[in-house]
Parts: structure tokens; sequence; C-alpha cells
């Protein structure tokens, strides 16, 4: 699965006011995800239970665990000091926690419905939704890959992977629930919430190798 580009830790140091202007930014970029992702949480867990689909509950479980990735972003970015490395290992580590918890629920839900072969209903309003979430997701992602850039952030970087991430599940979703709606093939719905569990645990790996080398500078 293809993930936005990584920027590199180290920035070139940027002046006082420009840094808190970018932070600003950073923690209003967050506080739009966290609102825009309670409001999908509630609306697309609604609409999963009520068409049966795996994919849409997931999409909604996915919401909270990018608030709470949000969260640690703006407890990061609202700090600084002479510990930064280990705040930002412990930053690090707390997002890989949320990319982990996400494989975890898309993973074990999906294996479940595969082997029972549990079939989702249509679900338009779904459908429609998730479009519009994709725009949304992948626009975010980016911006927020712009200020992580600017900011040598890597908190704010990885949250930036997980909101892309969240774009590629809507995309996926979407597709699943397209061909399940179109063709019946109901294996579409859960096979595109393990696609995104694989792709969720490799991006928390990876926040892993990169918080022990932020240890290990402090």
């Amino acid at each position: 699965m293809v993930a936005p580009p990584r920027a590199s830790a180290a920035s070139s140091p940027l002046a006082a006011a420009e840094r808190a202007r970018l932070q600003r930014l950073a923690i209003r970029l967050e506080y739009g995800t966290i609102a825009w992702n309670f409001g999908e949480a509630v609306f697309t867990i609604g609409l999963g239970i009520a068409a049966g689909s795996l994919a849409l509950i997931a999409f909604g479980t996915d919401s909270i665990v990018e608030m709470f990735a949000s969260g640690v972003v703006v407890w990061h970015e609202r700090k600084e000091g002479p510990a930064e490395a280990r705040r930002t290992s412990r930053a690090l580590r707390l997002v890989a926690i949320a990319f982990f918890s996400l494989g975890a629920i898309l993973a074990s839900v999906a294996v479940r419905d595969l082997v029972t072969g549990r079939r989702a209903e249509e679900s338009i309003a779904g459908i429609v939704y998730l479009s519009l979430a994709a725009i949304a997701m992948f626009s975010l992602a980016i911006w927020k890959l712009k200020v992580a850039t600017a900011l040598g952030s890597a908190p704010l970087r990885s949250e930036a992977s997980l909101t892309f991430l969240d774009g590629v599940l809507s995309v996926l979703t979407l597709t699943g629930l397209a061909l399940n709606a179109a063709f019946g093939l109901w294996w579409a719905d859960p096979a595109a919430a393990l696609l995104v569990a694989v792709a969720a645990a490799n991006e928390g790996r990876q926040n892993l190798r990169e918080a022990a080398e932020f240890r290990e500078a402090a």
C-alpha cells in the first residue's frame, strides 16, 4: 500500500515566530481532525450497524483511533523544552499504539467475517459519504505532512500517515461496498479491512523504530 513520503526528523532552524505560527496551525489541523472524526465515528458506525457492514463499522473505529492520535500530537506540539527528544519518543510510541489498535480490530473482525461468510447489506449512504471522506482525509494528510516537514515534527508526520491511511481506508471501504452492491462480492468488504490492518501494523512498527532512535538521542 502506498504511503505518503516520510519527512526527515531533522529540519533547519526556524525563527521563533514562524515556529509558533506553524505549531498553532498544526494544533488547529488536529482539532479539525478530531471534530471531523467524532462526527464520522457516530455516522459511519450507525450506518454500519444498520447495514451489517464490517467495513463501515471498522471505518468508524478508525476514526476513534485517529482522535486519540490527534490528541497525542496536540499534547506534543503544545510543549517544548530540554526533554523534547524524550517527549517525541513517547508521542511516537503512543501513535504506534493507535496504529496497532486499528490493525488488531480490523484484522480480528475481518478474519471472522471471511471465515463465517457473513454478508453486509448495501449502503448507498455509506458509499456517498466515503467518497467525501476520502477527499477530506487525503487533503488533511497532505496539509499536515507539509506542516510536519516545516516543523521537523516526527509525531505530526506520523499522525499525517494515519490520516492518509484513513483516506486509503475510505477508498478501500468504498470499493468493497460498491463491489458488494453491484456484483454481490460479499468478501470484498472484509478483505478491504484486512488490507488496511496490514498497513496499520506496518506503520506501527515504523513508529516504534523511530521512537527508539529519539530515545537513544535523548
